[in-house]
């Protein structure tokens, strides 16, 4: 564990404020979910909450079928992280951070398609520096009980391919579908 030097009081509620600077850093805005994990030695572990996290072996899975059914790059996300990725490389998207981009996208619900050899390309992880690699894409939010809680990505892996109503229907459906298990 990396210590801080900040100390707090817990007030006569039992709330401990989490100072500006850990938030900022941490990416913890107000209302985000937080777990509360103790240890042995009578530590308490503030974790930012992921409830698409808790389907990652399962979203592995979807976006293995995804990449397979459509023969595109498939990343599923949470509202930080790439948590699945088939049909790209592992090292350079799973769980790197997602870009501002695509977290202001997340925040507005969009779908997002870019066009064929557009310079519009999203960029997916903040390491991106909008690079123009995966030029077709479809983003696709992923809602659960009326909040974005991660994306269904595609991408295309040759440079002229051009994203259509296949391809927004399908990262349309595997949205709906890993939204609909976190309502269960």
């Amino acid at each position: 564990m990396k210590a801080t030097g900040v100390v707090r009081r817990i007030d006569d509620l039992g709330r401990v404020v989490i100072p500006k600077e850990i938030r900022k850093t941490l990416r913890i805005k107000e209302g985000d979910p937080l777990e509360i994990f103790t240890d042995r030695e009578g530590q308490v572990i503030l974790k930012k909450y992921s409830p698409i996290g808790e389907l990652s072996e399962f979203a592995s899975g979807y976006a293995e079928t995804l990449s397979k059914t459509t023969g595109h790059i498939a990343c599923i996300t949470d509202k930080d992280t790439i948590i699945a990725v088939s049909g790209g490389s592992k090292k350079e998207f799973l769980e790197q951070d997602v870009s501002e981009e695509l977290e202001q996208l997340m925040e507005d619900k969009e779908v997002y398609t870019s066009k064929e050899n557009s310079d519009l390309a999203m960029p997916i992880t903040k390491n991106d520096n909008n690079e123009r690699r995966n030029n077709a894409q479809v983003v696709y939010p992923i809602i659960s009980n009326g909040d974005t809680i991660g994306t269904v990505i595609l991408m295309s892996k040759e440079a002229n391919k051009k994203m259509d109503e296949v391809e927004k229907k399908v990262a349309q459906s595997a949205a709906t579908f890993l939204g609909s298990q976190m309502d269960i």
